[in-house]
């Protein structure tokens, strides 16, 4: 009898503690990923991105908030949406003439349909884009999808991976990413992209993050 009690008091000392394990290893599990592994940067970026395997996941570049007048509209937007503005084109042909000076190989270029993606895509001189709606906007208000579909199809797509010896590069829009990628992409600038390395298990963890403008300064970072 006194058995049966003792296991008893220890079966519900053990149900008691189990909240308390839950609790300490979610805890463990936040810090460490909140350390985590530190991020690419320099020389470590640029071979990483030569050797391939990455998923570039960035926003287009810079571009004011409004369409421009249809008489400063460029000819091939001929819906006259949201263009890129004279430092977003120069940085995205900056951005490209890095990516081929370092060798970096991109094979898919996954892009929104607003033409100011496609824009940063054709002025960079990446691949043909293919389009998808789940990359484009939420209506003028740019809002975040309540549904989470945008960023559930982004994470699906990332954890594909690239093809064999190439990188991946996906142009879309802040709510976007930011559906997708909430605690990586804080504060992510126009243009800036998220480097991202598939884990081959259905999920992705970031290595880096490089701003449109810090392109030319891998080619600095590649000579030290």
């Amino acid at each position: 009898m006194t058995s049966v009690r003792h296991r008893r008091v220890s079966i519900a000392m053990i149900s008691n503690m189990l909240p308390l394990r839950v609790l300490v290893l979610s805890l463990l599990t936040g810090l460490a990923f909140a350390a985590g592994t530190p991020l690419f940067s320099g020389k470590q970026l640029v071979a990483a991105l030569q050797r391939g395997g990455y998923v570039i996941l960035m926003r287009h570049a810079s571009s004011p908030g409004s369409p421009p007048d249809p008489a400063q509209s460029d000819v091939e937007n001929i819906k006259h949406e949201r263009q890129l503005d004279a430092g977003g084109r120069a940085s995205a042909q900056a951005m490209g003439e890095v990516i081929r000076r370092l060798r970096i190989p991109v094979g898919e270029v996954l892009s929104s349909p607003a033409y100011r993606a496609l824009e940063t895509a054709r002025l960079a001189q990446l691949p043909s884009p293919q389009t998808f709606d789940e990359l484009g906007e939420a209506g003028k208000s740019m809002g975040p999808d309540e549904g989470g579909r945008r960023g559930a199809w982004i994470r699906s797509r990332v954890s594909r991976g690239p093809k064999p010896g190439t990188n991946t590069v996906i142009i879309t829009h802040y709510p976007n990413i930011t559906e997708a990628f909430a605690d990586q992409a804080t504060d992510l600038a126009e243009g800036e992209a998220l480097i991202l390395r598939p884990d081959g298990r259905g999920g992705a963890s970031l290595v880096g993050r490089v701003k449109i403008d810090d392109w030319p300064k891998l080619t600095t970072a590649k000579t030290e």
